[in-house]
């Protein structure tokens, strides 16, 4: 199906699916960056899978940080795996196009997972926040009930926050162009194709975007200042040092990520000289934090490291 309809059918005509273009301006080469984009996915599951397996196995592991660090195993491998596929079947067989209903489904699901990775790490730094700065009332707090119904929160919190953007698109007319540079169904890419007016989508995804991962982010921000100034004041070197190490594992996930967010939108919303920056972006957002959680979750702590030497039945010593 060609790019440009005409003028003459292009206010009657309404597309029944969509190109996905791949990477803009490496066409010719981007099976290559595939491979390495393969690699990453890979790593993802594998290494997600091998959290929950050994939070499974350990009893010591049954507590909340845990139960969330598994929980955000299940949604970094839902992240990953809502895109990759379809990423391979363009750049390996060139199966280009995605219907329309598959492509708001995609969307819908991206912008799912996404908000609730960034929900998830705002419980966790509720959990840490208490356990370090409320030790007296941790274990009264932060219960097996509290980890089920934060996650019920989330979930149904995102889920029907994001029901608007696919809604909002299907009803935009995609009369003239149906190629998109880029290799997943993003809200601005697709709905930049229709012909009529699109501005309640990008008013929508902004608003949501900023209030609801921007309160996220405030949360998070506001609890690790309160835990660091109560570290700092612990006597104790070895507890002091204990808790930074948890602490700042965590906080170099979150800063990655919410980085990577706020480049990615900063880069939808203007005129870029290089559009393969934004699309690269934001592809490896997918599959770059679920493949870095597991391995600076598991560098970082004692408890899983064990674990970790125990099911690969392998000998640790360690501090």
């Amino acid at each position: 199906m060609s790019q440009d309809l005409g003028d003459f059918n292009s206010s009657k005509f309404q597309v029944s699916e969509f190109i996905l273009m791949g990477f803009p301006g490496i066409h010719s080469w981007q099976h290559w960056l595939s491979l390495s984009v393969a690699l990453l996915y890979l790593l993802a599951l594998s290494a997600n899978i091998l959290i929950l397996i050994i939070i499974n196995q350990e009893a010591t592991l049954h507590q909340p940080m845990y139960y969330f660090l598994g929980i955000l195993a299940v949604v970094d491998m839902g992240l990953a795996t809502t895109i990759m596929p379809k990423i391979f079947t363009i750049l390996w067989f060139s199966a280009k196009t995605i219907g329309l209903p598959e492509c708001f489904v995609q969307m819908y699901a991206i912008r799912s997972f996404v908000g609730m990775e960034s929900g998830i790490f705002v419980c966790m730094a509720i959990d840490r926040y208490v356990a370090i700065c409320q030790p007296l009332c941790y274990s009264s707090v932060i219960t097996k009930s509290f980890v089920v119904k934060a996650t019920v929160f989330m979930a149904l919190r995102n889920s029907l926050t994001t029901i608007p953007i696919p809604v909002l698109a299907a009803q935009r007319h995609y009369c003239s162009k149906n190629q998109i540079e880029h290799c997943l169904c993003s809200n601005l890419g697709v709905t930049s194709l229709s012909c009529d007016d699109r501005t309640v989508n990008s008013v929508y995804q902004l608003l949501l975007a900023w209030i609801l991962m921007g309160s996220d982010l405030g949360l998070i921000l506001v609890s690790y200042a309160l835990i660091f100034h109560s570290v700092l004041k612990l006597n104790s070197t070895e507890a002091t040092s204990k808790a930074l190490s948890t602490c700042t594992s965590h906080l170099i996930l979150i800063l990655f990520f919410y980085t990577v967010v706020i480049v990615i939108s900063i880069t939808h919303s203007s005129t870029m000289t290089f559009p393969l920056i934004p699309v690269l972006l934001n592809v490896l957002h997918n599959v770059i934090p679920p493949a870095l959680n597991p391995m600076v979750y598991a560098l970082k702590n004692k408890e899983l490291r064990q674990g970790l030497c125990k099911l690969l039945k392998l000998d640790f010593k360690g501090n």
